[in-house]
């Protein structure tokens, strides 16, 4: 599991003073980045190899300005080519939303999916977490 701490700016609030739902899904994708690096190490765009199938956010409790967030990032499922990033955001010991992504090994050129490499397969295995 990766964690990764978020200080809330105030940009980031809606007018009723929480953190706004859109923000979730950006704070989410930023948390992704160790695992973007086993596919493209130097993060190089030009030699990008995922993209996104889905995404889901559930939020379960308020978030607000001005304290700590914490998101709690691990594979929740692999498969062929494609795997299940789970997300979990916490803030004053709430767990305040979730959310998944699943993430598809993708060739740009070719316009297809692509099995996963074992070595790639192997460390998200690492971070593999059945709920």
């Amino acid at each position: 599991m990766w964690t990764q701490n978020i200080l809330p700016r105030f940009a980031d609030t809606d007018a009723l003073g929480h953190i706004n739902n859109t923000v979730l899904p950006v704070w989410f994708e930023d948390a992704r980045t160790p695992i973007f690096r086993f596919f493209t190490p130097d993060l190089n765009p030009k030699d990008w190899h995922l993209i996104v199938a889905k995404i889901e956010v559930e939020y379960t409790d308020e978030l607000f300005y001005g304290q700590d967030v914490e998101v709690r990032t691990f594979i929740g499922r692999i498969g062929n080519t494609s795997f299940v990033v789970e997300h979990e955001v916490w803030q004053s010991k709430r767990l305040c939303a979730r959310g998944n992504a699943v993430m598809v090994h993708y060739d740009h050129a070719a316009k297809v999916s692509c099995a996963l490499p074992e070595t790639i397969r192997k460390a998200l295995s690492e971070h593999l977490v059945t709920l």
